[in-house]
């Protein structure tokens, strides 16, 4: 202790002297060892604690501009997906409006326009439908009698089909009764329909009605044929034609 004194001057031995004598004090007034070598101990861990924290605090900081880069881009990759999801679905749209038009009119055999149209709001679509002859627009629950919703809730779901992942829904659709409104005459039409757009997609198709079975002998692989009899119903494989191949 002699030597390392010795390089101080006057003045810093007072002090040092100075702050023993305090030290010895404070220790004696609450009877408690000073125990210097804990104190350093004491000190040293939270200094470490301390860098620990400014490390991690500077981690953390560089991590959050990491993220609100991110965020930056996906907010603009979100943006231009959704422009995308709304170009594809219109276009999807658009076909569907071309095909149920087709079908309206060679069905009806009038001037029959279907019209759908797209809405987003919210990352949501919406879709209104109406119909329009010469010109004019015209209830679609009501037109023809009824006749035009049928055609286009078959062709509705038929779209709606193709839309699915084959992974996980089968292609089977059942109809039923969806020529309720349609005339008698119209019926294989509307059949025929059904026929050529379940070969093309690879649908099954079960359709179910209270019209003749004959309406449906032209273009039916199977016709089943509920009958009562003796007090109960039987089905019973009306079929007139071979089924055709696949």
């Amino acid at each position: 202790m002699g030597h390392s004194l010795a390089l101080m001057n006057g003045s810093q031995w007072m002090v040092f002297r100075k702050m023993h004598e305090t030290l010895i004090a404070s220790t004696k007034k609450a009877s408690v060892p000073v125990d210097l070598l804990a104190l350093r101990r004491r000190l040293d861990q939270l200094c470490f604690a301390r860098a620990e924290a400014i490390r991690e605090s500077d981690a953390n900081s560089k991590d959050l501009e990491k993220l609100a880069k991110y965020l930056h881009t996906a907010e603009k990759v979100s943006i231009a997906l959704e422009k995308l999801n709304q170009d594809l679905f219109s276009t999807l749209l658009g076909t569907a409006q071309e095909k149920i038009t087709i079908a309206l009119q060679e069905i009806l055999e009038q001037p029959i326009t279907f019209h759908a149209e797209a809405g987003f709001s919210r990352n949501s679509a919406s879709v209104e439908f109406w119909v329009e002859r010469n010109g004019k627009p015209e209830d679609l629950m009501n037109g023809q009698g009824g006749s035009v919703a049928n055609i286009v809730s078959v062709c509705l779901r038929l779209f709606a089909l193709t839309t699915l992942d084959e992974a996980t829904h089968r292609r089977f659709l059942i109809l039923d009764e969806q020529d309720c409104w349609l005339r008698a005459d119209l019926v294989p039409k509307l059949v025929k329909i059904i026929h050529d757009a379940s070969r093309a997609l690879g649908f099954q198709v079960l359709m179910i009605s209270h019209h003749e079975r004959h309406l449906f002998e032209q273009y039916a692989d199977k016709i089943i044929e509920l009958q009562w009899q003796n007090g109960k119903v039987i089905a019973v494989d009306t079929t007139s034609r071979p089924s055709t191949p696949d």
